[in-house]
């Protein structure tokens, strides 16, 4: 698994689902939002993961030196870099984004983000003389929103990565004025340790108060999705944590779920179970239901992967399962404060699925449609797809399809995701 290819996939997306929509329309841009809570502590410490909520926007981009057209999505939280950004020369046009995010489902306290970050950084690769690939975006900050009267830090508001080089620099020109309210464009840039970089324009709007994203996908009932999606080798599922709290899994299984993916638990260089977890895997099991578990990850080297995947373990305890342990990575919105390059995230995937093999179990990515496009390697590994529309045109193989993050079935008193199992593509 180890290797030193470098992840640059940018592809055209286009693979129908099971079953079929008299009418194809296009997705809808959405974003998700969990509500902040006490973190829980089943183990010695605790380092939970980060979580953001996210909307995406269209930008114009350029870079020098390569051909990568960088994925774009906006956040907002809040670093001031005041440096010159290289000129803009030939914007290519813009990319356009309409796919929901994954949920990210842990929000911490607000001054824990960086602090709570790990301490240890995975190694980066060396870097060849001949590097020719621009960092990308992961969360371009079009649009974010800054309260009066705070120190502008533009680092916070957005998110970059580069395929080789693990500290790619920000800089930017323009002004954002934060003692009076006002939208004030800037132009950023963030350049790799060869000379290669990526620049793009973006506003920043100074608000007396930062209001939450908005949320715009619509509900959908278990019996509507089924029927939407029907065919022959498609089976139909959920998938759990404690934002579902106490689940009737009996009704589950009446209302037509099959299967059932539930977290086992979270975190970084600590970890902490789902509270829920113990509860709803007897329960699940007692029901009839196949089961399987994912483990929502913001581990930054490989070391920390290698635990996690043993944690795991210790909890499964030899436990059968009918699909692959999930890692579940989604801290994009501020990638650059995990001091890894793409090649170091997915070196520490690797890592993952090596020590859950010798654990006995196979594993499988969960990610987004964009971020499976242009920041996983996805050959040789069982995928888990994200992608929140009717019809998904994502071009790559996938054993499951995560269509909706607003689903109501019997059973369930919270919205719940709703999942396709594909019985012809069963990759593991």
């Amino acid at each position: 698994m180890k290797n030193y290819q470098i992840l640059s996939v940018f592809m055209l997306f286009l693979l129908t689902g099971c079953g079929s929509v008299s009418e194809v329309t296009p997705p809808t841009e959405m974003t998700s939002l969990k509500t902040a809570e006490p973190l829980q502590t089943t183990q010695t410490s605790v380092s939970a993961p980060l979580s953001t909520t996210t909307t995406k926007t269209t930008t114009q981009t350029t870079a020098t030196n390569a051909t990568t057209t960088p994925l774009i999505t906006t956040d907002t939280t809040i670093i001031t870099v005041p440096t010159e950004a290289p000129e803009i020369t030939n914007p290519p046009s813009p990319v356009l984004e309409t796919e929901a995010p994954p949920q990210e489902e842990i929000i911490l306290p607000e001054d824990s983000p960086a602090d709570s970050l790990p301490d240890t950084i995975t190694e980066a690769v060396p870097i060849p003389s001949d590097d020719t690939t621009a960092p990308i975006l992961t969360n371009d900050g079009n649009g974010a929103q800054v309260q009066i009267g705070t120190v502008f830090n533009l680092d916070n508001l957005v998110g970059y990565a580069d395929d080789l080089d693990p500290h790619p620099v920000l800089t930017y020109s323009g002004n954002v004025d934060t003692s009076a309210y006002g939208s004030y464009p800037i132009t950023a840039t963030v350049t790799d340790s060869s000379g290669n970089f990526t620049t793009w324009n973006l506003t920043v709007n100074v608000v007396g108060q930062v209001s939450a994203p908005s949320d715009n996908q619509s509900t959908e009932y278990f019996s509507d999705f089924v029927a939407n999606h029907a065919g022959e080798n498609c089976r139909y599922g959920i998938d759990v944590s404690k934002w579902q709290a106490d689940i009737d899994f009996n009704a589950v299984r009446d209302a037509g779920c099959s299967f059932v993916l539930m977290r086992i638990g979270y975190g970084g260089n600590s970890i902490s179970a789902d509270q829920y977890y113990y509860q709803n895997m007897e329960n699940a099991v007692n029901a009839g239901l196949d089961v399987g578990v994912y483990f929502y990850s913001t581990a930054s080297t490989q070391e920390e992967a290698r635990f996690q995947a043993d944690w795991i373990a210790g909890e499964l305890n030899g436990r059968a399962l009918q699909f692959p342990v999930v890692f579940d990575w989604e801290s994009f919105s501020n990638f650059q404060k995990y001091g890894m390059s793409l090649y170091d995230l997915n070196a520490m995937y690797d890592a993952f699925a090596d020590q859950m093999a010798q654990h006995g179990y196979p594993t499988m990515l969960y990610s987004s449609k964009s971020r499976l496009g242009n920041i996983w390697r996805t050959e040789g590994r069982p995928i888990w797809l994200a992608h929140y529309t009717s019809y998904t045109n994502y071009d790559g193989d996938y054993s499951i399809w995560q269509q909706s993050s607003h689903g109501r079935i019997n059973g369930v008193s919270e919205e719940v995701d709703f999942n396709i199992l594909y019985t012809d593509r069963i990759y593991w």
